[in-house]
């Protein structure tokens, strides 16, 4: 596990939690600079994405170790932490496990998907072949390369940058951190006391992530973007801004 603390170490802290395949570099690129002009930023690579010889091992495990760090490290608590997709779980786990305490838990637009043991195999053995099996010659990199540009408006940098992180990590490590986020489930209509749960809701996603939102946790705050999957973190500024706006909303709101 690597922990960097970076940004204005006299704001507010705001961990950073990046998505599957991903490194906080990679996920967070485009905003980490922004963030870090107003926040202490505690960014997170998990145990197989922190550039060390570690393999993923599975949520709870890495779950655990990000609470003994925010205990050791922080009093136990943190003002903030902003998931992007499956860093949500994390999110999620670290609010209703209540080992340390978070004034704000920002989900960005999560799928926050839960199955069972057969269908989590099912989808591993269908997805994680998807996320790496472009790098293997320049056509299938070039027909990947073109559905990122077209699908999230992605420049070439962006989508060079992103397929270059999905290449970059041990394919067992990345079916453990999928395989192991659709069996880590969260209990129904989640609340903390001083904790305030705010959702990135991506409208394009579609209504049944909003229902899942509710679903999950008792009175979220949720804002509605007009945008893709986590459109906001590579898809320019049109996207950018407004939701790095929102979450500033979020980090004022008093959490008593």
């Amino acid at each position: 596990m690597r922990f960097d603390e970076t940004g204005n170490k006299a704001g507010k802290t705001l961990m950073l939690l990046p998505g599957t395949a991903c490194d906080y570099q990679t996920n967070f690129g485009a905003v980490l600079e922004r963030l870090g002009e107003k926040y202490h930023l505690i960014c997170v690579n998990y145990d197989g994405f922190d550039g060390g010889e570690s393999v993923f091992p599975d949520m709870i495990t890495v779950t655990e170790k990000i609470e003994n760090y925010v205990l050791e490290n922080d009093g136990g608590r943190l003002d903030g932490a902003l998931g992007s997709s499956l860093g949500c779980s994390f999110v999620g786990q670290l609010i209703q496990r209540e080992r340390i305490h978070i004034d704000h838990g920002i989900f960005g637009s999560p799928d926050l998907d839960q199955s069972g043991r057969v269908s989590a195999w099912l989808q591993s053995k269908l997805v994680v072949p998807l996320l790496t099996g472009f790098t293997k010659n320049e056509k299938k990199r070039a027909k990947t390369r073109e559905k990122l540009k077209s699908f999230f408006e992605m420049s070439d940098e962006t989508a060079d940058r992103f397929m270059g992180c999905f290449s970059k990590f041990d394919p067992v490590s990345i079916k453990n951190e999928y395989y192991s986020d659709l069996l880590t489930w969260l209990k129904d209509d989640i609340r903390v006391e001083n904790t305030r749960v705010h959702f990135i809701y991506a409208k394009k996603m579609g209504e049944k992530y909003l229902k899942r939102y509710k679903k999950y946790f008792h009175d979220p705050e949720i804002r509605e973007f007009d945008m893709q999957h986590e459109q906001w973190l590579f898809g320019g500024e049109k996207y950018t801004a407004p939701v790095l706006k929102a979450i500033d909303e979020f980090m004022e709101i008093s959490a008593e």
